[in-house]
């Protein structure tokens, strides 16, 4: 059986043809971008057009970027627990390295002080490191790595960046036994910074401060006073810090006052020393002169005469 097309009916051929509509529209379109180009006429459609349709836009956005955080998340949860566990890696690597960190800068700081002080007395200072300690709880000595190969003797004054330390009381061919100045058998000649009074420091012992004795009660010393070498001794030079007065009770009910001062230097801390040789402390002490001897004498005959 042969199939008839069906024309439809007359109603929807009324109107222009689809190519006259086409045509009409285009036209249209190019008018208008033209009048929004030229003269911003539909700027504010547009903006209406825009609100209209965000919150649509954002709602077809919206799975999309949340896939994208979950993603993201999770990559970044990895890298941070990567970068974590690498941390504490480095961390532990480098622990022991950061906990002496300290210990180095004060080590450099006591090496730089003793850099100066050794270019201010030139070849009379000869550094040294110490080994050990003494091995007697009573006695306050330290051991040193250098001895009569390099020229110590005994008696010389052992300082460090701070002050006075010691002095070298035994020498071997390699080493050396200095005993601190906190010894009970130890004593330094002193005055006070501030007033200049003359007095003599002597060590008490382990876990004790030393003592100023045989100081007048009114003498001008004061808590807090900075004790120096006053060089009288012919061992220390002149002007070298040893202790800082602590504690200071005048009445005592004794001859002389009860003065402590606790040592500047690191007597008990300092890893490296400088010790100084007798070039640098005072010249001997001259002899008298003849005459001065020959009265003496005349003056002991003429008493046993009488």
């Amino acid at each position: 059986m042969r199939h008839i097309p069906v024309e439809p009916p007359a109603f929807f051929h009324r109107g222009p043809s689809p190519f006259a509509r086409l045509a009409f529209f285009g036209l249209l379109s190019i008018v208008l971008l033209f009048a929004d180009t030229r003269y911003r006429y539909l700027e504010s459609v547009r903006q209406a057009v825009a609100i209209v349709l965000y919150p649509l836009q954002r709602a077809v956005q919206m799975p999309g970027e949340a896939l994208s955080y979950v993603a993201t998340y999770f990559s970044s949860q990895r890298t941070l627990a990567e970068d974590n566990a690498a941390l504490k890696r480095q961390l532990v690597a480098e622990a022991s390295a950061v906990q002496g960190y300290p210990l180095l800068q004060q080590e450099n700081a006591r090496l730089a002080g003793l850099l100066d002080l050794r270019s201010r007395y030139g070849a009379a200072a000869t550094a040294v490191e110490v080994l050990y300690t003494s091995r007697d709880p009573f006695a306050q000595k330290v051991f040193v790595d250098k001895g009569t190969d390099t020229g110590i003797l005994p008696g010389q004054a052992v300082i460090d960046a701070d002050g006075v330390v010691g002095q070298v009381t035994r020498v071997y061919p390699m080493m050396a036994e200095v005993t601190l100045l906190t010894d009970k058998d130890h004593a330094v000649p002193v005055r006070v910074l501030r007033s200049g009074v003359r007095s003599v420091l002597f060590g008490s012992g382990a876990g004790r401060l030393p003592e100023l004795r045989f100081t007048a009660p009114n003498a001008d010393i004061e808590i807090g006073d900075v004790l120096v070498t006053s060089g009288i001794d012919g061992t220390y030079p002149p002007g070298l810090a040893v202790a800082k007065v602590e504690t200071l009770e005048r009445d005592t009910g004794q001859v002389f006052a009860r003065i402590a001062a606790r040592p500047i230097a690191g007597a008990d801390r300092s890893r490296h020393l400088l010790v100084l040789a007798q070039a640098v402390s005072l010249p001997p002490q001259p002899d008298e002169p003849a005459g001065i001897d020959a009265v003496k004498r005349g003056k002991g005959k003429s008493r046993r005469g009488g």
